[in-house]
């Protein structure tokens, strides 16, 4: 049997199994099945050990025990020993429980669960709550690579609904799972069939739903608004009504619906979220989403988890990912990342770009670059005096003069760092795990970045865009920078002082970086939000001041970090939009935009 064949490990775990029941010892026999049912939940032989372990004790249960903190394993074991004592209900309960748990497991791929004749011998009542519990555990819909495990369960609703073809309940409840799995006409033919039987609010959302998945737009409206009219005060609906006319360009009625439901509740979380989603999608303003985050922050206890504030910063440059880099040498050093043999590549500039830039292409072989000028304003200078400068230049090259991280700094952020993120609230949470680094080692990994750590993450950046690992190290030093000495009062703190010396230091990603870490503190504390604004009002009029005369590849970034900062004063989001719109292209042609899909799929993983 191949190594990697899930069921080697199932079947040593029978062969122990076997040796304990021959013992007599039970309870390591079943502890072992419970084990082998993990590994391979569908295996024949796992089934008939579990028989024989069943036979043995009598058909005691608790050698599969329930508790707080139950095995898996021993919950499927109990759930099939449930089926076979004629409680199948009960086991369906167990086995919907276990797929809450663990949606990639094929826990339901037993005869048992599809046999036809299974839904005569339960409730139908009974049976549309197991599938109601199914749906409310995976996601809506299902991702293709986690349906297969669930269509047993499909199975048991289409022979539910031909046993019991006129249960208004379980004709929506099936609708329910079949619209998750991707069966959205069944989804629409049960929905449907169970509104005739029983026209009701729940109905009709479910039948809405169904249309919605199968793309008939009007008749889903017509059927979520009957809901309305079956349950006025039902203020989900109008979210969802809102959501849908949204999806398809009736922005205007969408904000009507929710303006309605406002009216009626105004603290109420569905319409509260989809208020600000759908008004920061009419005018693009930040002041929504930073709304819509001190709403979260005030109402801890949500009815349930929303995404409209990540939906609404996903992909969006600094409020959910890093921007990659612009400017010749981010460019050589992502052609000299995929280039194949040992080509060399030169690059001639007529600027002195970022010094984390230069260092970064000065450690890639091969990669020769050369600066013709110094421009004015001198990019080798700090913007405002600094106590503490984090470069020393020698003509053109630029050396550190922080010594580099400890081991174990180097790799808490190896660990951490990543280009995106759901919002910045959610970055500043993540960043916690830097707390408790010294001062000397974040300012450290700022210009001594580790190596991309060996993970698909690392690989794809080091195979594809250098300059990225770079940003992430200096993006994410910064963050665990809020979080170093929370105690001190931030007008004074020790914090703030860092991060603005940062930001005022010689043109670099690093002044990027300070300015997210500002503009995150911002987020996560109205208080600070008047200082954080006038600091990136200042930073950009003097970026503004300085590309005037030379070119300046931060520039952009810094116009899109104005765009995200939370109180920003109207002149300056007028200038940020100035500066993008003059900026080059953004830099994402080709293998970089292939790049960025990737790292998207790698996010959602994890």
């Amino acid at each position: 049997m191949p190594e990697d064949d899930p069921a080697l490990s199932a079947v040593e775990e029978l062969a122990l199994a076997r040796l304990a029941l021959a013992e007599g010892d039970l309870p390591h026999a079943a502890g072992h099945v419970a084990a082998a049912l993990v590994q391979a939940p569908t295996l024949p032989e796992v089934h008939e050990t579990l028989a024989r372990v069943a036979a043995a004790s009598g058909g005691d249960l608790d050698l599969f025990p329930l508790g707080h903190h139950a095995f898996v394993g021993a919950v499927v074991a109990r759930a099939h020993l449930l089926a076979a004592a004629g409680r199948p209900a009960e086991g369906l309960d167990l086995l919907a429980a276990a797929t809450g748990y663990a949606p990639d497991a094929d826990w339901a791929g037993v005869p048992w669960v599809t046999a036809p004749e299974l839904p005569e011998r339960l409730e139908p009542e009974r049976t549309a709550r197991i599938l109601m519990q199914l749906c409310a555990a995976v996601p809506d819909p299902v991702p293709r690579r986690l349906r297969e495990p669930l269509r047993p369960y499909l199975t048991l609703a289409r022979n539910a609904v031909t046993v019991h073809p006129g249960h208004p309940l379980l004709l929506g409840a099936a609708s329910a799972l079949a619209r998750r799995l991707g069966e959205a006409a069944v989804a629409v033919t049960w929905a449907a069939r169970g509104v005739r039987a029983q026209p009701s609010k729940l109905g009709e959302v479910w039948l809405g739903y169904a249309y919605r998945s199968a793309g008939r737009i009007r008749e889903a409206l017509a059927a979520l608004g009957r809901a309305v009219a079956h349950d006025p005060d039902d203020l989900a609906v109008y979210a969802d009504i809102a959501g849908t006319l949204a999806d398809h360009g009736r922005l205007d009625e969408a904000l009507d619906w929710i303006d309605r439901a406002l009216a009626k509740d105004p603290t109420f979380d569905c319409a509260v979220h989809t208020a600000h989603r759908l008004r920061f999608q009419r005018d693009g303003d930040v002041a929504h989403l930073v709304a819509l985050t001190d709403f979260v922050r005030d109402h801890p206890d949500d009815s349930h988890e929303h995404g409209d504030l990540a939906e609404c910063c996903r992909a969006r440059p600094w409020l959910g990912q890093l921007t990659p880099a612009g400017g010749p040498v981010p460019d050589a050093l992502r052609r000299a990342a995929t280039a194949e043999g040992r080509a060399r590549i030169a690059v001639r500039l007529d600027s002195l770009e970022p010094p984390s830039a230069m260092r970064a292409a000065a450690a890639v072989p091969g990669l020769d670059v050369e600066v013709a000028a110094i421009a004015d304003p001198d990019p080798r200078e700090p913007r405002r005096p600094t106590t503490r400068p984090v470069w020393r230049y020698e003509g053109t090259t630029a050396t550190p003069t922080l010594p580099a991280p400890s081991a174990e700094a180097a790799e808490r952020i190896r660990q951490l760092a990543h280009p995106a993120w759901p919002h910045p609230p959610a970055a500043y949470d993540a960043a916690v795990g830097l707390a408790t680094l010294d001062l000397a080692d974040l300012l450290g990994l700022l210009v001594h970045p580790p190596e991309a750590p060996d993970t698909a993450l690392g690989r794809v950046l080091a195979g594809q865009d250098p300059s990225l690992w770079v940003r992430c190290v200096q993006v994410w030093a910064c963050l665990g920078l809020l979080h170093h000495r929370t105690d001190e009062p931030w007008a004074e703190s020790t914090r703030r002082r860092v991060l603005l010396e940062l930001v005022w230091d010689v043109e670099d990603w690093i002044t990027e970086s300070a300015l997210f870490a500002l503009v995150t503190a911002a987020w996560v504390d109205p208080a600070v939000r008047p200082d954080v604004a006038g600091v990136l009002a200042e930073r950009l009029a003097d970026a503004a001041t300085v590309a005037r005369e030379r070119q300046m590849p931060i520039a952009a970034s810094l116009a899109h970090l104005a765009l995200a900062t939370p109180e920003v004063d109207p002149s300056t989001r007028e200038l940020a939009r100035t500066l993008i719109a003059a900026a080059p292209g953004e830099p994402r042609p080709g293998t970089l935009h292939r790049l960025w899909r990737r790292l998207t799929v790698l996010f959602r993983r994890r």
